[in-house]
Parts: C-alpha cells; sequence; structure tokens
C-alpha cells in the first residue's frame, strides 16, 4: 500500500494503474470518488433500496473485474455507468423472472384441492412495485423501433418464454433470442441516456 499518495486527488487514469498494480485503497478511492453518481444513474430504477445497493456493489464488482479492458485515454465516470445500466437491465430482468415463478408457484398452491386461493394474494405495497416496474418499463419499450418492440413487450411486459413468443409471432427461437438480447441492448442504451423519464 502507498501510504503517500492523496488518493481522492489522483486522476482516474492513476488510480486505474495503481489498482491494476495491486493497490487495494486505489480500488476503494474509485468506489468513494463514483458510488454516488452510480447510485443515483440506477436509483430510479427499483422500489426498494436493497435492490439499489445490490446493482451498485454488482456494477463495481463488474467494473473492478474487467479493469484491465479499460482505455485509459477515456474517462472513467462513463465506462462505469454504462456498466451500471446495463447491471440494471439485468436486475430488473432477474425480478421479472422471480415473479414469474413465484406466481406459478401461487397458482399451483390456488389450484391445489384444498388451496384456499390465500398465497396468490399480493400485499398494496407489492403491487405497488409491480404498477411502477411495469409502467417504467412500457415507456422505454414503447420507445424501442417495431423490430425489436413486439418481442420485448412479450418477453418484458406479458413475461412469456422464448419459445412461446417464436410460437405466438410466427418467428423461429434464435430470431426471437437475437431480437431479444439486442432489444436489451437498446434498452440500456435509453436507460442511460435517460431519453424516457
Amino acid at each position: 500500500m502507498h501510504t503517500d499518495i492523496d488518493y481522492l486527488n489522483c486522476s482516474d487514469q492513476e488510480l486505474v494503474s495503481l489498482a491494476l498494480g495491486g493497490d487495494q485503497m486505489a480500488y476503494r478511492a474509485i468506489y468513494q470518488m463514483h458510488e454516488k453518481a452510480i447510485r443515483g444513474r440506477v436509483s430510479g430504477y427499483f422500489r426498494w433500496k436493497a435492490d439499489v445497493d445490490d446493482v451498485v456493489t454488482e456494477s463495481f464488482q463488474k467494473a473492478f473485474a474487467a479493469l484491465t479492458a479499460f482505455d485509459r485515454s477515456r474517462e472513467l465516470r462513463p465506462w462505469l455507468l454504462t456498466i451500471a445500466t446495463r447491471t440494471a437491465m439485468d436486475h430488473l430482468d432477474r425480478i421479472q423472472r422471480e415473479d414469474r415463478k413465484k406466481e406459478g408457484m401461487f397458482q399451483s398452491a390456488a389450484d391445489s384441492p384444498d388451496g384456499d386461493g390465500t398465497l396468490s394474494e399480493t400485499s398494496p405495497e407489492e403491487e405497488i412495485i409491480q404498477d411502477e416496474v411495469h409502467e417504467r418499463l412500457m415507456g422505454f419499450i414503447a420507445e424501442l423501433p417495431p423490430l425489436y418492440k413486439e418481442v420485448m413487450e412479450k418477453y418484458m411486459i406479458e413475461e412469456l418464454e422464448y419459445e412461446e413468443i417464436a410460437k405466438e409471432l410466427g418467428l423461429e427461437l434464435n430470431t426471437v433470442r437475437t431480437r431479444i438480447r439486442r432489444g436489451k441492448q437498446q434498452l440500456s442504451q435509453m436507460m442511460l441516456r435517460g431519453e424516457v423519464q
């Protein structure tokens, strides 16, 4: 550790060089200097602070793991924000998938012979979260090119599986996968630029 270095007054390029040289204090300084901006970027997409905390932590983990790929002729913050935006999209996707699994479990319980349907009830707080996520996603997806808009509506709003989307739209499964992947990339860029509020 370089005890004589004023880390918070180092440039991004200097901190990256120090971090790649094994200086753990440099990693800490990068986190301290950019954590607020990263948190501000992703906080609008989640209801719960725990989700924001998870995305912030995961974003820095990804960035630090990929630090050797960072172009030191560029500014560090835009690179970090891009990683954070993509991480937020992935996290939203995981939330959607988890909700889908839960709904399937609740439905199975409600359909069972002795089921009274109580497990399928959602709290007012959960309904608010679902509504907010739904509205935000609808706003972004509505701005997508038609080629991706339809498949992304099926995937992220109607929560259909790839195979179901392919069948409904008469597309090859690989085509659906490709369009969803590219649709996610475009959504990430839209979130990054803040085109839809």
